[in-house]
């Protein structure tokens, strides 16, 4: 029951901070919104509000909001001053953008909020020194900390690989506390293969240590802190995200990796099951996904809407209503068949893991 509850609440929330953003935009920019949907297809509950009908719809994978004047509809006189087609092209544009950008600002509220929890940070000490690398060879053993390495001061274990990045394979002058005495190594780094999280073969320096997980100091950040932080890590998912798409499209990352609904379901039941602050996060890192993926310039995507407005204003005039619907059209069906794929990945996955 947990995952779909879970489900139900991640999509809503999605879907209704994505569409907000668009009738937040088309509010601010004196447009008026006929229609804000939750999800597509038939009607199960609405209301009317001034010119507004608000509604939930029977499929829950995604929602929309109409603007007066989007579909070509006869606008009145009196009311064209408050259709979508009046507005300059940056209005707009504004509005496409309204959907993507309020699911980057939710996401650093939500990562904001989990960061005032604290934050963990993984400290220098050593859990494991593997034989037969520069490490060991030279006598870094278990428990040391690591606290200098050629005089840059190392604060916590993410400043070791940087250090070691910055001086590509110079000898290492690494000085360790070990029972409340600093000691002084050297060794020289060694170029090995390793396996980045797309799977690809990269190189790197390695001297060949492992961390302590058990020695992490939790950081309590205040408010402004955590909020710098929250929007650092959505620029960092976002980062990750973009790379993502390129490496599936460059046909490094499997199109077999790809979830849908049921794999999101899966994942936001593990992640509630572990309390609201592993929820929150996981809310968050879907929201900055759900953002990118609609800044992708396909049609039907608000990418997609983006570039053509933008050609509509190097051309100076806009399409001809039946080829933009005809583009849609082809869009929404590959859009359509992409959702069955990832239908069908999950569903082998499912398979696969029983």
């Amino acid at each position: 029951m947990i995952y779909i509850i879970s489900t139900i609440v991640v999509l809503a929330v999605l879907i209704f901070v994505h569409e907000f953003g668009h009738f937040s935009m088309a509010k601010l920019f004196r447009v008026y919104v006929l229609e804000f949907s939750l999800g597509f297809g038939p009607k199960l509950f609405s209301f009317k509000k001034n010119e507004t009908e608000y509604k939930i719809s029977a499929i829950p994978f995604g929602g929309y909001v109409k603007l007066l004047g989007e579909e070509d509809d006869d606008v009145p006189v009196e009311l064209e001053e408050f259709s979508f087609p009046k507005k300059t092209t940056f209005q707009k544009i504004m509005i496409v953008l309204g959907g993507p950008l309020f699911n980057f600002i939710f996401a650093a509220i939500f990562f904001s909020i989990v960061f005032l929890k604290g934050v963990a940070i993984l400290q220098p000490y050593i859990g494991e020194v593997q034989k037969n690398m520069p490490a060991y060879s030279a006598g870094l053993q278990k428990g040391d900390k690591i606290i200098a390495i050629n005089n840059k001061s190392i604060k916590t274990w993410d400043d070791i690989p940087k250090v070691i990045k910055n001086f590509q394979g110079d000898i290492l002058t690494i000085q360790v506390l070990r029972n409340n005495k600093i000691l002084t190594f050297k060794l020289k780094p060694i170029i090995k293969e390793y396996k980045n999280i797309f799977g690809e073969t990269k190189k790197r320096y390695f001297i060949g240590i492992v961390a302590d997980t058990s020695k992490v100091k939790i950081v309590h950040l205040n408010p402004f802190q955590a909020l710098v932080k929250g929007f650092s890590e959505t620029y960092r998912w976002t980062k990750l995200t973009v790379l993502s798409i390129i490496k599936l499209i460059e046909r490094i990352v499997p199109f077999s990796s790809l979830g849908g609904p049921i794999l999101i379901g899966q994942i936001a039941g593990e992640s509630a099951k572990q309390g609201v602050f592993n929820f929150l996060y996981f809310l968050a890192v879907i929201s900055v996904n759900l953002g990118v993926l609609n800044l992708v310039p396909f049609p039907v995507l608000d990418g997609g809407r983006i570039v053509i407005l933008l050609i509509e204003k190097i051309r100076g005039k806009e399409f001809d209503i039946n080829k933009l619907e005809l583009i849609h059209k082809i869009g929404f069906s590959i859009l359509i068949m992409l959702m069955v794929f990832v239908f069908y990945n999950d569903i082998l996955r499912i398979l696969h893991n029983r």
